[in-house]
């Protein structure tokens, strides 16, 4: 496949992972197990199994479902599209990748007050701080972005 038909499959799929599609797909990446239609009305709250099955029947006409000889659908293809370029997933949590940066900012700011309290460098210090509040900033910032 050529890099601007996978460009354009990609803006398709963007395009059409919105709202409650995005957050089925969501649901069935976090739970990397198959799922029933009941099960994701019921987690997602969805007030009928109709929608919950019409977002999972465009899940497959995009390609990112399929469903199994039990009549339960499982993720067939992870893509990172949309709010979704900004998560990791880590077993069964979806992080946002920022988080990972905050982590090692913060580390390394705590490493370095107790390996030099008696003698910071303040550029060194001021440095650390502020990397740590914007790669916490981001973090907070793309977890209220996800999905649900």
């Amino acid at each position: 496949m050529s890099d601007k038909s996978k460009e354009k499959s990609l803006d398709k799929l963007e395009a059409e992972l919105k709202s409650k599609t995005l957050l089925v797909y969501w649901y069935m990446i976090k739970q990397n197990t198959p799922v029933g239609i009941r099960e994701i009305q019921r987690a997602l709250k969805f007030s009928s199994p109709s929608i919950a099955h019409h977002h999972l029947e465009k899940l497959i006409s995009l390609g990112l479902v399929k469903k199994d000889e039990y009549g339960r659908y499982l993720l067939k293809e992870y893509v990172e599209v949309g709010t979704l370029q900004f998560f990791t997933k880590i077993g069964r949590f979806m992080l946002p990748r920022f988080s990972f940066y905050a982590s090692f900012f913060s580390t390394l700011l705590i490493a370095y007050v107790y390996q030099y309290a008696r003698a910071l460098n303040i550029f060194a210090l001021a440095s650390m701080i502020i990397a740590t509040i914007i790669f916490w900033y981001e973090t907070i910032r793309v977890w209220r972005r996800k999905p649900y």
